[in-house]
């Protein structure tokens, strides 16, 4: 059953992209929302995850309040998924209408002096649009990828987002995937990593909307060690009209590095300063903050 399982899986994401990729764009948006409507309603451990995150988020708000902001945050989750399939379909004119961008200045001075970029992002918004429009408008975009199950599902995903002029690099299964990344930062180039979360056990506590969490220490880390600038970045998505919508990727100011402590403590301290950059446009665009994983140490509170 689990080989049948996983062939269906499969399956349904290469039908998906050729189906949703052939729809209308407000009919694909309204299906999609009927599908994260249809997951409130059913409840289970995502929801109830993506409850508890966002009630520490918004500590405010009260159960209806909070129910509401649940919904909207499956919505926005499956919207993410609702463009991904659709995103091979646009043209490079689409992918920049749908993106607005702000505080770029920065990143573009260093790029076009010859240094790489490194980037901390939050699960926000819409990543791989971002990272389309980065390869297209900013140049070469090299990330790592969680190694999904079950296989042929990672093969989908790496050769998608490969055809969208990213270079993706495995977490696992190929060798140091830091080792790969420094090899890579040179040269003008864009590393976008996610990092709210800690994937790999090796991630600091950091202060996050009040409370400490585990958040990867990898771009700081990175940054650290190859001298390329680290810029956290966090993504929305805006509305274009009433069944349509975009992104806007903000570029916050650049994080240097203490001039004084050991490897560790300019680790330590820089994760922290990306930290709060991301708080706050997680607690002004909560529902686009795409959490459904532990996060935060003190769990026992909630």
């Amino acid at each position: 059953m689990s080989g049948l399982a996983e062939l269906a899986t499969t399956a349904g994401i290469r039908l998906g992209k050729a189906g949703v990729g052939a729809m209308p764009e407000a009919a694909a948006y309204a299906l999609f929302d009927r599908f994260a409507d249809a997951a409130y309603l059913r409840g289970g451990d995502q929801p109830a995850r993506l409850r508890a995150n966002y009630a520490r988020v918004r500590p405010e708000l009260g159960r209806r309040e909070l129910d509401a902001l649940v919904g909207a945050g499956l919505r926005s989750y499956l919207r993410y998924y609702c463009e991904a399939l659709r995103l091979q379909h646009l043209t490079r004119a689409q992918i920049d209408a749908r993106v607005s961008v702000v505080g770029d200045g920065p990143v573009r001075e260093q790029l076009a002096a010859g240094r790489p970029v490194v980037c901390f992002l939050g699960h926000m918004g819409n990543w791989d649009l971002a990272g389309a429009w980065c390869s297209r408008a900013l140049g070469r975009v090299v990330t790592v990828a969680e190694r999904l199950k079950p296989a042929e599902v990672f093969e989908e995903f790496l050769a998608f987002r490969t055809s969208l002029g990213m270079t993706i690099i495995p977490l696992t299964g190929a060798g140091d995937p830091f080792a790969a990344l420094r090899a890579e930062a040179k040269g003008p180039v864009m590393i976008p990593l996610l990092a709210d979360r800690d994937l790999t056990g090796g991630g600091v506590e950091v202060d996050f909307v009040g409370h400490r969490a585990r958040m990867a220490v990898g771009p700081a880390a990175l940054a650290l060690t190859t001298g390329a600038a680290l810029h956290p970045v966090t993504i929305r998505h805006v509305r274009r009209g009433p069944w349509a919508w975009g992104i806007e990727i903000t570029f916050h100011p650049q994080v240097l590095a203490p001039p004084a402590g050991n490897t560790r403590a300019k680790v330590v301290a820089m994760t922290q300063d990306c930290a709060r950059a991301l708080e706050g446009a997680v607690t002004r665009h909560t529902a686009d903050w795409h959490m459904f994983q532990k996060v935060f140490v003190d769990e026992a509170a909630l």
